[in-house]
């Protein structure tokens, strides 16, 4: 039945209950008002539940691109070594051992240090003498200077600190003229040799290209 269709029952039901008079049919009426009244309650549609709107995000927010750090070179430090380590001496003071970033690989070392009194340091050597244990290196931050130890992969002493090609060391190349190597390694003593030196070579570079002398090693070897 339709809630239109209850409704009028209801009023003429109530109508008639004002006008009866016997008690069994006043009850029976007031049980029939009670039963409609009820159902125009469950018939009643039930208004939704308002589903909340989402607040919009905008995905046009441009993010602050994080500037580049600048550091400042320390190219002046001093080192020593025993048999088993190196020991890299950099004299600043202010470090926090938490801001220091290290990166240690075979042949290379590169130490930053980051917000000392307001600016950032590095310290890095690109190309070692020898290689080193990477994971047995360490940094130690001490009050006045920072102390960075290489462990050595092989134990021995080390020349410098960095890589340096040995220029007196004959170019073994098999597929170079032999001449070739001599005269490379004739050119750097030449470079490196004092006056004399380079005038005694100078003759002998001569006499060698004007077939004066066979070997030029023999004679200065």
């Amino acid at each position: 039945m339709a809630n239109n269709d209850l409704s009028i029952d209801l009023e003429e039901l109530r109508y008639l209950q004002t006008i009866a008079k016997r008690p069994r049919v006043l009850s029976f009426i007031s049980s029939e008002i009670s039963n409609l009244e009820k159902q125009l309650k469950d018939a009643a549609p039930v208004a939704p539940t308002p589903t909340p709107t989402p607040t919009p995000v905008s995905t046009n927010q441009k993010v602050a691109a994080e500037p580049a750090l600048k550091y400042t070179t320390l190219g002046s430090f001093s080192w020593d070594q025993d048999n088993d380590k190196v020991k890299i001496y950099v004299f600043l003071e202010g470090v926090d051992q938490e801001k220091v970033q290290a990166e240690f690989n075979a042949k290379s070392v590169d130490i930053k240090f980051h917000d000392v009194q307001g600016k950032n340091y590095r310290c890095a050597i690109p190309n070692l003498n020898k290689e080193i244990v990477p994971e047995k290196c360490k940094v130690l931050v001490k009050p006045t200077r920072v102390v960075i130890t290489l462990v050595k992969a092989s134990k021995g002493n080390w020349l410098d600190l960095h890589f340096k090609e040995d220029k007196f060391k004959p170019n073994l190349d098999k597929e170079r003229d032999p001449m070739a190597g001599i005269m490379d390694l004739m050119k750097n003593m030449y470079e490196d040799g004092d006056d004399e030196m380079k005038k005694t070579i100078a003759k002998a570079w001569t006499d060698a290209r004007s077939g004066k002398v066979a070997d030029p090693v023999n004679k200065y070897g």
